[in-house]
């Protein structure tokens, strides 16, 4: 481990300009409005929204009372160098009943089944503090930005020595359970170091990205592209929600539907297999309020009923991430909404001029449909106390994508089996 620095108290933890050693120092933030604009922006300026300060505040706004925001400038030299992100999440036994249930047949030992009685006993008690290096309400490598001028072992020995540091620290306000890193396309390199510090590496269910070929100008030039199949697939997709308006809705709609969105949201929230934050009410609104220009939303409405939203972001890069969807079980078979939100999604791509949408984790098959692929994503995890040791592997295969068949909608396209 690179040890830099010994935790401190939690009245001087906040403290600017900490020294690491003696090139390296580091400014730790509890609240994203204190950030200095100019030293944040150095390195985030031209990265992601899910990094931009007034994102981060709408974050910590969330009400979350199990969720806790840090934020760290590291300088080098007095210039900065690199910029990190924390979560702290408290997590209540009941959260892990499902995984109990699932894995008690794999796990038929005594300590097991104590852990099961223990989980029913005190559902409303906090069984794990996960601390992130990263943003768990969204997908993607969203922890940190490190400046290009450092080495990559620099950069690995930087992130583990100050996630220690910070963990430890937390410990002044409760016990971390586990440390997690979250989510990379690529393995974090060198990846000895990760393993010598007790970090494992796992897959969770991949983004899933469709590519907008060139000289595709609208979702009519991109089905073309289809086989005979999937293009009467989807003429029936769209036949199915004839009697439906699909429109952009505007920060009055967001204000006026803000209940029924909610409630569709959390009906795609329940059914999630790992439950993990849930988003205010007021969530959607203030996300278009701090970002007009790059958050849209789409409705599917039957005259004044909303049935189904989709949202996403336009990226500084031009391309597109799908965000937050909800609509209507008991209405999905009737007019086909999952579906047609996902073309309405590649639609949105193609009217944006974007190279691609990434259109999520989850459901991953369905998508392929649409023509999005897999792309692996890979997460660190470091159990830190006997719970998160018990649960560690348990949780990890709870997390792993069940077995899926890719489809091709594209004509002369292999099929791959994952």
């Amino acid at each position: 481990m690179l040890w830099l620095c010994k935790p401190v108290s939690s009245k001087k933890r906040f403290a600017p300009f900490r020294q690491l050693d003696k090139e390296y120092f580091f400014s730790l933030y509890e609240k994203a409005e204190h950030l200095p604009d100019e030293d944040w922006k150095q390195l985030c300026a031209e990265g992601s929204i899910f990094l931009e300060k007034e994102y981060l505040k709408i974050v910590e706004s969330c009400g979350h009372s199990k969720l806790q925001s840090r934020y760290m400038i590291v300088y080098h030299k007095k210039q900065v160098c690199a910029i990190l992100y924390f979560q702290v999440i408290d997590f209540k036994a009941g959260v892990f009943g499902d995984l109990i249930t699932g894995q008690l047949d794999k796990m038929r030992s005594t300590r097991w089944k104590l852990f099961e009685r223990y989980i029913d006993a005190n559902k409303d008690e906090i069984l794990l503090r996960l601390f992130t290096c990263g943003n768990n309400l969204v997908s993607g490598e969203y922890g940190f930005v490190f400046s290009e001028e450092l080495s990559q072992n620099t950069k690995s020995k930087l992130l583990l020595g100050l996630m220690d540091l910070v963990a430890r620290e937390e410990k002044l306000r409760g016990t971390i359970s586990a440390s997690l890193i979250k989510d990379f396309y690529e393995p974090l390199k060198p990846g000895t170091v990760f393993k010598k510090e007790g970090f494992s590496e796992f897959n969770i269910e991949p983004n899933m990205i469709v590519d907008i070929p060139e000289g595709v100008h609208s979702l009519e030039d991109y089905v073309d592209l289809f086989s005979k199949k999937y293009r009467k697939r989807f003429r029936g997709i769209v036949e199915a929600k004839q009697g439906l308006t699909e429109r952009e809705m505007r920060p009055e709609d967001l204000l006026k539907y803000k209940t029924r969105m909610f409630s569709l949201y959390e009906s795609i929230f329940e059914n999630a297999k790992f439950k993990l934050l849930k988003l205010p009410e007021d969530y959607f609104i203030q996300v278009k309020n701090h970002f007009p220009e790059v958050f849209h939303v789409k409705g599917f409405f039957l005259d004044d009923e909303l049935l189904a939203f989709g949202s996403c972001f336009t990226m500084p890069d031009g391309n597109m991430e799908a965000h937050y969807i909800g609509f209507d079980y008991s209405l999905n078979l009737k007019y086909n909404l999952y579906q047609n939100l996902l073309y309405s999604l590649i639609a949105e791509a193609i009217f944006k001029k974007s190279k691609w949408v990434n259109l999520g984790r989850t459901a991953s098959e369905i998508k392929t449909t649409v023509g999005a692929k897999p792309h692996d994503l890979i997460c660190y995890i470091k159990p830190q106390n006997t719970v998160s040791r018990l649960i560690q592997k348990p949780f990890i295969s709870f997390l792993q994508p069940e077995p899926w068949i890719a489809r091709n909608p594209f004509k002369e396209t292999e099929v791959v089996n994952h």
